[in-house]
């Protein structure tokens, strides 16, 4: 255990989250997402995080994690299929978490789309979110100090 560090972010989570560098994506996605799949193709890390849904996985990365600032879009999620216009209660819930961090909220992809730009993610972070749609795609900042 190590202080101010949710106990969601197990080493292996860490490891590869402090692998990244600035322009990486992330995946955080649900028990429904063949991650899997997608990891290997993308020749990406796969971390499960099997007891925690998938909000709860980005409320404790977004005190570690910079999003990209030189980009006008940092965050995706996956729209309803044939109904773009909904926002399922995962999705409501990461627009909640990033705005409260100052972030903007995530755009929508269509599903494939998603599942492309997933394929190019550097880490794949598996929650055990069981609601559909609990998909969120990250892009990294960096982390200045000057």
């Amino acid at each position: 255990m190590l202080k101010t560090i949710s106990p969601l972010l197990t080493p292996d989570a860490l490891h590869a989250l402090a692998s990244m560098g600035h322009g990486d994506d992330l995946a955080i996605v649900d028990a429904n997402f063949p991650a899997a799949q997608v990891a290997q193709q993308a020749g990406a890390r796969l971390v499960q995080i099997a007891g925690a849904d998938a909000p709860a996985v980005l409320a404790a990365l977004l005190p570690l994690f910079p999003l990209d600032t030189f980009v006008p879009q940092c965050a995706w999620t996956m729209q309803v299929v044939d109904d773009a216009r909904t926002v399922p209660p995962p999705v409501a819930e990461f627009r909640k978490l990033l705005r409260a961090a100052g972030e903007n909220e995530p755009a929508t992809l269509e599903r494939f789309a998603f599942y492309e730009q997933a394929r190019r993610a550097f880490v794949i972070l598996r929650t055990g979110e069981q609601r559909k749609y609990g998909n969120l795609l990250l892009r990294k900042g960096v982390v200045a100090t000057d």
